[in-house]
């Protein structure tokens, strides 16, 4: 392979968009999505994930693209569309097959595939690599070679960025390991990782996120449990975190495309080779059921047909990414106990809300009547700036304030105003 490789991105969304930045740096890079007005936003600086700054945007020699004959030059493909779940939690490899009918019908003899894409171990090879061979007409490990090197990339989080993280990465041969040290390595500084094989590169991606899901699982379900004693679960927390060994996770929502999806992938195959994976499954179980439980909490604590205002809508704070919200499983459950719902969220597209959800929200806080509750459900950084003051204007006199993520724990509040945290 030549020196002067040309990569193209496959997907440009929180984790393709920073990637094809960061590489344009380095290389000639494409960046290429189905989706036109997602290009016709990144070409006049619009990142709607803001992941990527516009002037960095404006700045940098990444060639856009809806056009797939453009990628048709690429010496390596880089794969990071979504691998989401369908309404019975099964994979839904889709947007990857999708992805790889576009490669396979442009790419050249020698290109290498590398997926970005969270999977169970075997898709890149079993799944991605008949389909490519199928549209190229060429022999995978032959013809052209595949790799895998998992995103990590974090929605949101300024620390951990794609130049500051390790990456692994794996290739179906020595030579195909090597470009991938180049293109990677040139992006964090060779802060690489190589691992056995593609499967098993597969396999750590996938236990990364199932490993967080369990774990949040058990500080929901102790938290359930405290909660029949009277006890907060940030309480017990912040007591058994003194212990130098103790892993803190906390409680509440788990959505988003990562942690509240992925262990269905090692589940589906799991169950398709015999294994009934009951720890996973238990946990996905429990957090699915939290946006339900926190609804009954707020049911207990309020009087009946409360206005009850939502904060927050995305699926985590400072983040605009409506995907998988779990916040939407309070707002149903409470409104199908009668309640009276309205939602605001400073991040989220008005839009989506209502395309994905059927929720209108609320445009602004100011000259709102005074509410029975207020649910805190997502803590982006404006509403962790609220004041005493602030919830003496929002709430009525002996109204619930349900802080789900704990944001308002030390702040003193009026007088009369029920608090309720996990």
């Amino acid at each position: 392979m030549s020196q002067n490789l040309t990569v193209s991105i496959i997907g440009l969304g929180y984790v393709g968009l920073p990637l094809a930045v960061a590489l344009a740096r380095h290389f000639p890079t494409i960046g290429f999505d189905i989706a036109e007005r997602r290009i016709a936003e990144l070409k006049s600086g619009v990142d709607r994930t803001d992941e990527v700054a516009s002037t960095t945007l404006r700045s940098s020699s990444l060639k856009l693209t809806h056009d797939d004959a453009d990628i048709a030059s690429s010496d390596v493909f880089i794969v990071t569309v979504p691998t989401p779940v369908d309404d019975n939690n099964e994979p839904d490899l889709g947007p990857v097959k999708s992805a790889c009918d576009i490669v396979g019908k442009r790419m050249k003899k020698g290109a290498i595939v590398v997926f970005e894409s969270t999977v169970y171990p075997g898709v890149t090879e079993d799944f991605c690599g008949p389909i490519l061979e199928q549209h190229s007409g060429l022999t995978a490990g032959r013809d052209f070679f595949l790799g895998y090197s998992p995103e990590r990339i974090n929605p949101g989080d300024k620390e951990h960025t794609v130049d500051r993280i390790t990456k692994v990465i794996a290739g179906q041969t020595p030579a195909v390991v090597d470009v991938l040290r180049r293109v990677y390595g040139a992006v964090n500084n060779g802060n690489l990782f190589v691992a056995k094989n593609i499967k098993t590169a597969e396999a750590a991606k996938v236990i990364e996120n199932t490993q967080r899901d369990i774990n949040i699982a058990f500080i929901n379900e102790v938290t359930m449990i405290f909660q029949k004693m009277g006890l907060s679960a940030n309480d017990v927390l912040d007591a058994a975190a003194t212990k130098w060994n103790f892993l803190r996770f906390t409680p509440g929502l788990v959505g988003g495309h990562c942690i509240g999806v992925d262990p269905f992938y090692l589940a589906h195959r799991a169950l398709e080779l015999g294994h009934q994976p009951e720890i996973i499954l238990a946990g996905r179980r429990i957090n699915d059921g939290m946006g339900g439980y926190v609804a009954s909490c707020i049911d207990a604590r309020v009087p009946r047909r409360s206005r009850i205002l939502v904060l927050g809508l995305t699926f985590k704070e400072n983040v605009p990414d409506l995907r998988n919200s779990k916040v939407v499983d309070i707002i149903t459950a409470l409104q199908k106990m009668g309640h009276i719902v309205t939602v605001h969220d400073p991040l989220a597209d008005p839009d989506e809300a209502k395309e994905h959800y059927g929720i209108n929200m609320l445009k602004s806080l100011d000259g709102l009547a005074p509410a029975d509750a207020i649910v805190g459900a997502v803590a982006h950084a404006s509403y962790t700036l609220f004041t005493p003051q602030t919830f003496a204007t929002l709430l009525k006199p002996q109204a619930l304030l349900a802080d789900v993520k704990a944001m308002w724990r030390n702040l003193t509040l009026p007088p009369a105003i029920q608090r309720w945290e996990l």
